[in-house]
């Protein structure tokens, strides 16, 4: 088992930046994959970012490409989406997901999930 704890969310204003971290637990000596999504009051969830466990390789979502980065210290077992240029449509929870080697866009396929975090951005 893996226990996923989101954190850094919370109020900003347009064009603001923050960085999401998460953190994992339990059986980290395994190697996971790691994605960021978010969900929307109203809407599906949606994939934002992911990144494979050496961090050399990473997807993100055509909605944030050059405005978020994922990156990964696995020395701490954490994962970090900074988010730079922020709009009032990144308004969501962000959860964060980890997978055996997975590491793109279909949620159903990551197998731990984290609680989530409320990132509010406001115009």
């Amino acid at each position: 088992q893996v226990q996923l704890v989101e954190s850094g969310g919370g109020l900003v204003q347009a064009g603001d930046s923050l960085r999401l971290s998460c953190a994992a637990s339990g059986r980290t000596g395994s190697s996971y994959a790691m994605g960021w999504f978010r969900q929307a009051p109203g809407k599906e969830r949606e994939f934002v970012a992911a990144i494979n466990y050496s961090g050399g390789s990473t997807n993100y979502a055509d909605s944030v490409k050059g405005r978020f980065t994922i990156s990964r210290d696995n020395a701490k077992n954490t994962v970090y989406l900074q988010m730079n240029s922020l709009k009032p449509e990144d308004t969501a929870v962000y959860y964060c997901a980890a997978s055996r080697s997975y590491y793109g866009r279909r949620s159903f396929l990551y197998d731990y999930w984290g609680q989530g975090t409320q990132v509010t951005v406001s115009s």
